[in-house]
């Protein structure tokens, strides 16, 4: 049995009148002022938000030092290297500036270092290699806002730096440069903070254009969808317009390498969207990167040659399946070495044999099994090279840097970073970590957190799913919303595609929704048509052979739970009665109740479990405490605090009439 904690959203919200005045269906204004939408003007600039979403690049501090040092560069023909990272936010970035620079006619080295032999960042050996090549200027893109020393090497050997980056900057002073934009600097006073390392990149690449900023945007707006997309990055404010405008490009007129990659990756052109870039494109871009061939994926989104995309496509393709391989074998592995005991603080794992470029999906995978931090650590000899990744809302950066004594170096964000350690280190480093953690810990979170509760079946026509395409793109702080049913009958559920997944058909009111939760049995959850259920599942079209309905992609399905519900009726919060107007109780289901609670020296207990072990055969718990709550109203219950739990039947003189309580006008208005 799959048990997860759930916290459903019983309560009801109001939803305000200028979103449905402004054209918005009842779904998309419920889920729109749930993300703080309110007024018109908002829903216009989510929604519709264009070109006034993108901020002034000369805001960015040091932009106009850049600025300057790059024309300076443009006349004089000078020869120029962009320094990247070798992640898909790292190579989208160095394809844009480079080719941003080759358009200037200059000369243009793009380097991206190898993962396992030089890691992530600047090194001292890339700038002397660069230097003998005669490059004058070095452009660093989505990395060196922690290359202090390797900025001072440079200029030892008379070479200029110009750092982008988007990264934390940390405590310590910034690197001495010709410039340096980032816009996580402490002195920062540009209005956008989360953009990528691409997002930086086109920045710099606008305020070099001026007036002409407008067509760079349209001119690599492709690159930095990708790339934004590709790091998580918020899909808000000016980040939203750009990966929209970038989708748009990449449906309507790919370049020829992405079209091939989707090609050979039998992707949709026609239905790109924010997901097929993440889940598809980008894990084979970052294939190239994580098995030190970046090249291949930098060549790609490059050329304009369509053979020599479609050759390059299938290599990384190949080169994805390899790193499937290998992050499986790291992940038994890893879970051979957890199999003893289970871990109650960060899991930090080191061996010699990992694949250094496949170990950060490997602690993604162990942080959600396991629902702590994970570290993976690639020893090489007495040093090691980790990935880290967050849980729960853990702030990762912050907890380096209290345990950064034990390190050599650590660098990155809040839910991923990486480090570098030496071994004896290591169990020192693990120790202060733990005890980190302790202190810091979050708050648990529930596992299943539905964003809306669905009470009327008429907010799952197909007009009101279709509106929410308006909220595409979706990611980071613009999430697909959630939805659940809570204590519907289980109509059907029939096993498909060869046993693996299950199909469902559920009850709401007098309407009946087809569902499907992939990689999961009836089985395996304990349920069986006849069952009331609680499903959270995000509501699609689903169209097939000419015929439209909605379905409910399941995202978690359990036999219905109703100890929640029932123990805020019993706290008498009237908010939640439209969540339980489903177990509105009859005539009979009081008759029932009161025979029980009318007993001599009855007292209901004052645990909600205790009260629901009273529950009637055959009757809803739901009911059961609705009646309660109804007679208490109407003054056959009480106490002496004047609570529900703990109160014994009264007697009155006359008939009360159940029907005119607050409780009862509330669940049939509903």
């Amino acid at each position: 049995m799959i048990r997860k904690e759930w916290k459903i959203p019983f309560e009801k919200r109001e939803i305000p009148a200028a979103l449905t005045e402004g054209g918005c269906t009842p779904l998309l204004a419920s889920v729109l002022a749930l993300r703080g939408v309110t007024t018109r003007a908002e829903m216009d600039s989510l929604l519709y938000g264009g070109e006034e979403l993108l901020e002034d690049p000369m805001l960015l501090s040091d932009m106009p030092r850049a600025v300057e040092r790059v024309h300076r560069a443009v006349a004089s023909g000078e020869k120029v290297a962009v320094y990247g990272d070798y992640d898909v936010d790292g190579i989208t970035s160095t394809c844009l500036l480079t080719d941003y620079l080759r358009g200037k006619g200059l000369e243009c080295i793009p380097y991206i270092p190898d993962r396992s032999e030089e890691g992530y960042g600047l090194n001292d050996g890339a700038v002397a290699a660069l230097h003998e090549q005669g490059v004058r200027l070095i452009i660093t893109v989505d990395c060196g806002i922690t290359a202090r020393e390797e900025a001072r090497y440079a200029a030892s050997l008379g070479m200029d730096m110009i750092i982008t980056d988007h990264h934390e900057c940390g405590d310590a002073p910034l690197p001495e440069a010709a410039a340096v934009v980032d816009c996580k600097r402490p002195d920062e006073r540009y209005p956008n903070p989360v953009l990528a390392g691409v997002g930086v990149a086109l920045k710099l690449v606008c305020a070099c254009e001026g007036d002409r900023s407008s067509d760079m945007v349209e001119r690599y707006c492709d690159l930095a969808a990708i790339g934004t997309i590709a790091d998580v990055m918020p899909l808000t404010g000016e980040n939203r317009y750009l990966v929209r405008r970038g989708l748009e490009k990449l449906r309507n007129s790919p370049r020829p390498g992405i079209a091939a990659l989707l090609r050979e990756s039998q992707a949709d052109v026609r239905k790109l969207s924010a997901s097929v870039v993440g889940f598809t494109m980008a894990p084979r871009l970052n294939a190239a990167g994580r098995l030190d061939c970046p090249s291949v994926a930098a060549r790609l989104l490059m050329t304009s040659d369509p053979a020599e995309a479609t050759a390059l496509a299938v290599e990384l393709c190949e080169l994805n399946r390899r790193r499937q391989s290998i992050e499986t074998a790291i992940w038994d592995e890893a879970n051979a070495m957890l199999a003893s005991s289970v871990p109650d603080a960060p899991i930090v794992l080191a061996s010699d044999k990992w694949h250094q470029g496949v170990i950060g999906i490997a602690a993604s995978r162990l942080a959600e099994q396991y629902s702590l931090p994970a570290i993976m650590v690639c020893l090489n000899g007495e040093v090691g090279k980790g990935s880290c990744r967050s849980y729960g809302g853990f702030n990762l950066f912050d907890a380096l840097s209290a345990c950064s004594e034990h390190l050599i170096g650590f660098g990155g964000h809040a839910l991923a970073a990486g480090l570098n350690i030496r071994g004896d280190k290591l169990d020192a480093f693990r120790s202060a970590l733990a005890a980190y953690y302790r202190e810091n810990k979050p708050a648990p979170v529930p596992e299943v957190q539905p964003d809306l509760l669905i009470c009327d079946p008429a907010l799952l026509d197909i007009e009101n799913v279709r509106s929410l395409d308006l909220l595409e793109p979706y990611g980071n702080q613009n999430p697909r919303p959630t939805m659940c049913l809570c204590g519907v009958p289980l109509e059907s559920a029939s096993e498909v595609g060869g046993g693996k997944h299950l199909r469902i058909r559920v009850r709401l009111g007098r309407e009946s929704f087809e569902g499907i939760f992939f990689s999961h049995t009836a089985r395996e959850l304990e349920i069986r048509p006849g069952d009331l259920v609680d499903v959270a599942f995000t509501p699609q079209i689903n169209e097939f052979r000419g015929h439209v309905s909605v379905q409910l992609l399941v995202s978690a399905l359990r036999r219905h739970d109703g100890g929640e519900l029932c123990s805020q009726i019993l706290d008498g919060e009237r908010s939640v009665l439209r969540a339980a107007s489903a177990f509105c109780p009859e005539r009979s289901d009081f008759v029932r109740v009161w025979h029980l609670v009318e007993q001599d020296g009855f007292l209901l207990p004052e645990d909600t479990a205790g009260i629901l072990a009273l529950t009637p055969p055959g009757m809803e718990a739901e009911t059961f405490c609705l009646c309660l709550a109804v007679l208490h109203e109407a003054g056959l219950l009480a106490s002496p605090d004047g609570a529900l739990r703990g109160a014994a039947a009264v007697r009155i003189d006359g008939k009360a009439d159940l029907d005119d309580t607050a409780v009862m006008r509330e669940l049939k208005s509903n």
